[in-house]
């Protein structure tokens, strides 16, 4: 199977995480796309979704799907994404798509965090796939001194040559270089650098269910 069979696979799977008449959190990438043109074969049975990114809302609608600012919404059963990497306690790495910081906001609403990715993200050290980290313009050059002072290899995230700008208007570092193995501190540690909105771990908040598409089918863990 490719990858995007094995993510299409994945996505299917999770629409048995839908709850009837409720609102559902959406994450972002192109797994989360998968999803959401499954969520739009049954856009009926919802009341509508709480979109992760703007380019999430805009598919969500493309299929008809109402979309809820957060601020509208107290609770959701379920938030379905995503992630760059999960490890066997459902720790993960997110933020390849820029989306880390709303991505984590929204599933802090939920009851339940379904994360959906092909067997290849699923990792024992956290670490390999480079820690997004999303700052405020102008702290960049001083939160990247102390990631480095943290053991890793700052990168500005550039697109076309500048930097990326993500939709909240602030930037992105990747870090290169972490063997993260207490996932939950070294979240901790970087979010209390001034100048940090937030990082791509979610040790935390983490998983509650990982469907794992592998050549078998689809594999599911629970934390």
């Amino acid at each position: 199977m490719t990858q995007d069979e094995l993510k299409q696979a994945v996505a299917k799977a999770a629409i048995d995480y839908v709850v009837d008449g409720e609102i559902i959190g959406v994450g972002t990438g192109s797994t989360a796309n998968f999803f959401i043109d499954e969520l739009g074969k049954i856009k009926h049975r919802i009341k509508g979704a709480v979109a992760s990114s703007e380019a999430t809302a805009e598919r969500l609608r493309s299929h008809g799907i109402t979309v809820f600012d957060l601020n509208e919404v107290e609770t959701m059963p379920v938030y379905i994404d995503g992630a760059d990497e999960i490890n066997g306690t459902g720790a993960m790495i997110k933020g390849g798509g820029a989306a880390l910081t709303r991505e984590k906001i929204v599933a802090s609403v939920a009851q339940k965090f379904v994360c959906i990715a092909d067997g290849s993200k699923l990792v024992e050290v956290l670490g390999k796939f480079p820690l997004p980290v999303e700052v405020i313009p102008m702290s960049h050059a001083v939160v990247a001194r102390k990631l480095a002072a943290l053991g890793g290899e700052p990168r500005l995230r550039l697109k076309d040559g500048k930097p990326l700008v993500t939709d909240n208007g602030c930037y992105i570092i990747d870090v290169l270089g972490l063997s993260i193995t207490d996932a939950a501190d070294i979240e901790e540690k970087i979010n209390n650098i001034v100048g940090v909105v937030t990082n791509g771990l979610f040790a935390r908040q983490g998983a509650n269910v990982c469907l794992l598409g592998t050549a078998e089918g689809v594999r599911k863990l629970e934390f």
